[in-house]
């Protein structure tokens, strides 16, 4: 690989955990990180067993028990989010370079993703100067008061698409909350979430409240969410696995959020800008090599201009330019590992299985860097129908569907016509219409003339089989926490109901057959 040298002088991380403040060997199944350009092996260390997870949380739920933490005003806990994000800033070229040995994608992308990070902190540290408890209403002789507490070791588990930014909307609101955070990245790109550890243990923050727990979902995982100390679970994954998360928490009766898989729909009007529309979809499904779970996977375009539209759409993207993810201008790199090249590889079959036909890719390309390389083509299918796999099932690669629509009704019937509800996009000049079909389709995002972009700000999530519940924004640091209302006494009197019994009129009397104010 030509990662550029200066940007990994100390190396990749070593493969040492962060256990509850102690750097060593996890004593889990061995892991290894490929690297997907060539191929070759970027580290192997041993992930965490379920007694590291233990001594992690256990130490986590002490250490935020520990004044050092429990009694810090919301301001100085600020001061710890702050600091890490210096240190993502300061190490933003290195973190990019890890990411991209890490998962394939490009360093223009991977750098993104660090300064992203970066803003996630410094957005929750803002959130803890203005985050206010509430004085509610009077309603009697008291004064009442709503308060917000953290929960205890929250478990954030991630997916391997988006290290560093997923695993800050994470851990940055946790924290922020007050409680002690336990990450659990994916086994295939296991090395950002190190690097983070790293970052924050250099912050200084206090030992035993953030751990690094990388290792398989099967052992690492399961010991994780099962743990009687973790109070909470965050992920971000598979719809399968997020179920049976869901499983567990309810068993548990601890709280959760899911945010899953889509097949996320982009709508092109007879009136949109094309050339904008054309951009637009691109980016939203072939950036990332297709990997993301809000890529916009499957294209309505309006019946009337259909064909010439997806004509265009092909040759754009066979002038998208893959290679080497290190190298300025190049913007799609391989897949994040073989393996899953594979999976893409038979949903591509099966589309065509299904009557469906390839405008563009489908195919390996070949030649020097692509043959050693987890590489492919960005593919466009069309010709089939919105029930088929390749329509209903989450792919996860570069492949785009795309199908016709005649009007407003089937445009929704189709785009609704799916068990998920991530995200979605609407090309069109006409912003009545927009208003109309945005509130109409079933998704927790839609973008109107944009497509895949985000702001830390704004909440973020989905509905049906995308998984539930919402991150980011100024709510985002609530899901941590619980409310506990307070009631201040405000009557100096004994309360009536208990006030002794005297016979001279000047207080209640018993009623008759009655023994210490119960029925005898």
């Amino acid at each position: 690989m030509t990662t550029p040298t200066a940007t990994l002088d100390a190396g990749l991380p070593d493969g040492r955990l962060l256990i509850a403040g102690d750097w060593r060997s996890g004593t889990g199944a061995e892991l290894e990180s490929i690297n997907p350009f060539d191929g070759s092996l970027n580290r192997t260390f041993a992930g965490a067993s379920p007694d590291d997870v233990d001594e992690a949380v256990t130490r986590g739920r002490e250490a935020m028990d520990e004044p050092a933490w429990r009694d810090l005003l919301p301001h100085e806990r600020a001061r710890y989010l702050h600091r890490v994000a210096d240190h993502i800033e300061d190490r933003v070229d290195r973190i990019a370079a890890i990411q991209t040995a890490d998962t394939g994608k490009t360093l223009t992308e991977t750098a993104a993703l660090a300064r992203s990070a970066a803003g996630t902190f410094r957005y929750f540290a803002a959130v803890l100067e203005v985050a206010e408890d509430t004085l509610t209403p009077r309603r009697g002789d008291f004064l009442t008061m709503s308060v917000h507490e953290p929960l205890g070791v929250i478990a954030a588990i991630t997916p391997w698409n988006s290290p560093i930014a997923s695993d800050a909307q994470k851990v940055a609101p946790a924290l922020a909350a007050g409680n002690a955070v336990v990450l659990k990245p994916a086994s295939w790109a296991p090395l950002v979430a190190l690097e983070l550890a790293a970052i924050v243990d250099a912050a200084g923050l206090p030992a035993g409240l953030f751990s690094v727990l990388p290792g398989s979902g099967r052992e690492t995982g399961e010991a994780i969410i099962e743990h009687p100390l973790v109070r909470r679970i965050s992920f971000t994954g598979g719809t399968t696995t997020g179920r049976h998360i869901a499983d567990v928490a309810a068993r548990r009766l601890i709280p959760t959020s899911l945010e899953l898989g889509g097949k996320s729909p982009t709508v092109v009007f007879a009136d949109a800008d094309v050339d904008q529309a054309i951009a637009g979809v691109l980016f939203g499904i072939f950036s990332s090599q297709g990997q993301s779970c809000i890529a916009g996977s499957r294209l309505f375009v309006e019946t009337s201009m259909h064909d010439e539209f997806v004509e265009r759409l092909a040759a754009a993207t066979d002038d998208l330019v893959l290679g080497d993810p290190t190298v300025p201008g190049v913007q799609l790199g391989p897949l994040v590992h073989f393996d899953h090249r594979l999976d893409v590889e038979r949903y591509i079959a099966a589309g065509v299985d299904e009557g469906g036909r390839v405008v563009s890719g489908g195919a390996r390309p070949t030649g020097p860097p692509f043959d050693a390389g987890a590489f492919l083509s960005p593919t466009i299918l069309t010709g089939v129908d919105n029930a088929s796999a390749v329509c209903q099932e989450e792919i996860f690669g570069p492949v785009l569907v795309t199908l016709p629509f005649d009007d407003e009704d089937d445009l929704v019937a189709q785009a609704n016509d799916s068990v998920y509800g991530l995200a979605a996009g609407i090309w069109t000049a006409d912003y009545r219409r927009a208003w109309r079909v945005a509130r109409r389709i079933d998704a927790g995002t839609v973008w109107i003339n944009t497509y895949k972009q985000f702001s830390i700000s704004t909440p973020f999530g989905g509905t049906k089989d995308s998984g539930w519940g919402r991150e980011k924004g100024v709510a985002g640091i609530r899901q941590y926490q619980h409310q506990k209302s307070l009631y201040w006494g405000m009557d100096p009197s004994p309360h009536a109901w208990a006030a002794p019994h005297r016979g001279d009129g000047d207080g209640p009397s018993r009623p008759e057959g009655t023994r210490e104010g119960r029925t005898s």
